[in-house]
């Protein structure tokens, strides 16, 4: 009987041993396996439809007045080699020779830049500075800006104005040399329009002066 009791007291003593270790978390216990990609839920996506505009937006041009514009597709439409960039470095070349040509009295060289009708006021205003012996020593300083104020098309005759803002220097002298009016110190601003005119897809590619005003 001795013994019974003493084996029943080892299995208790064991049980409680084992107890004591497995029931308690050693932190390496099998962790739940976590969920895959492919056991994941995967998101519907819903195409939108992807809004296209039909129509071609255009950067505003700054050379161009909104009123002009019109005019200036249309002459693109009829010569489409055209290029405002290039055609308003070339105004403002021909508005410098221009004027140059007319203050030195040069009227071969305006007769190539200018239409007959404007040709022929520079020439009577060249010749009544002739006759009162006056002479003009003028420069000009520099162009500050040159933008496109309005463009036609008719048939093939296509005209452009531009707007020019300078800064001229002027001086008038007598037949003595005697300054009369003006200072080439000081520069005066000016704001001219001149109209440019051409016949398109003809083989002379230069513009010629049709009209000036002042603004």
């Amino acid at each position: 009987m001795f013994y019974v009791v003493l084996l029943a007291m080892v299995a208790l003593f064991l049980a409680l041993r084992l107890y004591s270790v497995l029931g308690k978390r050693t932190g390496h216990e099998q962790q739940p396996l976590a969920r895959g990609a492919d056991d994941r839920g995967v998101p519907v996506t819903v195409a939108r439809p992807v809004e296209v505009s039909l129509e071609k937006r255009e950067m505003p041009n700054r050379n161009i007045e909104g009123r002009a514009e019109q005019g200036v597709r249309a002459v693109i439409a009829a010569e489409p080699g055209f290029d405002v960039a290039q055609f308003l470095n070339g105004a403002q070349s021909a508005y410098r020779m221009t004027l140059e040509s007319f203050w030195k009295g040069d009227e071969e060289t305006l007769a190539t830049l200018a239409e007959p009708d404007v040709q022929a006021v520079f020439a009577e205003a060249i010749a009544a500075r002739r006759e009162s012996g006056e002479t003009l020593d003028n420069r000009l300083v520099s162009i500050e800006r040159a933008v496109i104020t309005d463009a036609q098309v008719q048939g093939r005759e296509a005209r452009i104005t531009v707007r020019f803002d300078a800064d001229i220097a002027a001086v008038t002298r007598d037949a003595n040399g005697q300054v009369v009016a003006g200072s080439l110190t000081d520069a005066v601003e000016t704001h001219d329009v001149w109209t440019f005119a051409r016949t398109l897809k003809s083989s002379d590619p230069n513009w010629k002066l049709a009209d000036t005003d002042e603004a």
